[in-house]
């Protein structure tokens, strides 16, 4: 399994204020960026899989939609963490 406790809590860790902080914005939004990536490299070598296809746009919008909240509420944390992960250009 790629994402096992161990990998979790370093997401959580790094990312949110512990390795118990599983609530927060940018814990969640770390945690949907891993697991975007992993999907996205087992499209890329299943093409056909439609069903994983699904799940990775399902979790584009659950990112997408906790990037827009930390962006009408506290722009701070949402300047941190898209550059801190990456995300925007």
């Amino acid at each position: 399994m790629y994402l096992t406790k161990e990998v979790k809590e370093s997401i959580f860790k790094k990312h949110g204020k512990g390795k118990n902080d599983t609530g927060s914005s940018e814990g969640q939004i770390a945690l949907f960026t891993h697991r975007i990536n992993h999907l996205t490299e087992h499209l890329k070598k299943n093409r056909k899989d439609f069903n994983t296809e699904r799940s990775l746009v399902k979790l584009v919008g659950k990112r997408k939609s906790l990037l827009d909240y930390l962006k009408k509420t506290e722009i701070n944390r949402y300047r941190a963490i898209i550059k801190k992960l990456g995300i925007r250009k």
